[in-house]
C-alpha cells in the first residue's frame, strides 16, 4: 500500500492532524495494518515478523478516532519495542512505556483531542496500562465520543438495578477499588462487577 493510499484510509479513522506523521511511520516501519471487525477481548493487537510475514497491526473497526488513534500508537510501541528488544522484555514493561510515551507526548498541545480527552491521556501517560480500557478515567473519557455513547456501572448511584449484555440483573453496592459488590437478582450472589462495566438502567420490577 502506497502512503497515498495509507493516508486516505487512516481519514476514517483518526484525526485529520495525525494522518500524515501516522501515515509516514507506518511505511517506514513496513507495517501491514488492518481494520478489523470488533473483539469483545482487545481493541487491537500486534504481531511480530513469522515466517513470510512481516509486522501486523490490526485495530478494531468500531473504535472512535481518538480511542482508534490510541490504540494505534499503543501498537506501534510493540513494534518498535520488538525491533530493539524482540521478545527479551515483558510486553507492557518499563521499554514499551518508554516508546509509547515517546510516540505519544509529539502530539499533545497540539489541539489534537478535546480537552477532556487531552487531560485524561495526559495523566494517564505517566504510567500507562497494558490497554486503555485498563484506565478508568481515561475510557470512561473516550467513550463520550462513540458513537452511540453508553452508561457505565461508575454513573449509576447505589443501590441503582441494572442489566449486563450477558442477561444478569444486579443491584448497585458499595464499591471496593475499581470493582462495585453487587447482588445478583435470581441467586442473590454477590459478584465484583468494574465500574466501566457497560450497563442498562432498569425499573424497579425488572428482573
Amino acid at each position: 500500500m502506497t502512503k497515498t493510499e495509507l493516508v486516505k484510509g487512516l481519514t476514517r479513522y483518526i484525526p485529520l492532524s495525525t494522518v500524515d506523521p501516522i501515515a509516514e511511520l507506518i511505511v517506514e516501519l513496513k507495517v501491514h495494518l488492518r481494520v478489523s471487525k470488533q473483539r469483545s477481548t482487545k481493541l487491537g493487537d500486534y504481531r511480530h515478523p513469522h515466517g513470510n510475514h512481516g509486522h501486523r497491526i490490526s485495530v478494531n473497526h468500531n473504535l472512535n478516532q481518538y480511542a482508534f488513534f490510541i490504540t494505534l500508537v499503543h501498537e506501534l510501541a510493540h513494534l518498535l519495542t520488538w525491533n530493539r528488544y524482540q521478545n527479551l522484555v515483558d510486553p507492557h514493561g518499563k521499554e514499551w512505556k518508554a516508546f509509547f510515551q515517546n510516540l505519544m507526548v509529539s502530539f499533545l498541545n497540539k489541539s489534537i483531542f478535546p480537552e477532556d480527552v487531552e487531560h485524561a491521556l495526559s495523566r494517564y501517560l505517566r504510567n500507562p496500562a497494558a490497554s486503555s480500557c485498563s484506565d478508568p478515567h481515561l475510557f470512561k473519557v473516550l467513550s463520550r465520543y462513540d458513537e452511540h455513547p453508553v452508561i457505565h456501572l461508575d454513573d449509576l448511584p447505589a443501590g441503582a438495578k441494572f442489566g449486563l449484555s450477558n442477561g444478569m440483573v444486579f443491584v448497585k453496592g458499595e464499591k471496593r477499588r475499581t470493582r462495585y459488590r453487587c447482588i445478583e437478582q435470581r441467586s442473590g450472589r454477590a459478584y465484583f462487577v468494574s465500574g466501566i462495566a457497560e450497563v442498562e438502567i432498569l425499573d424497579d420490577d425488572a428482573g
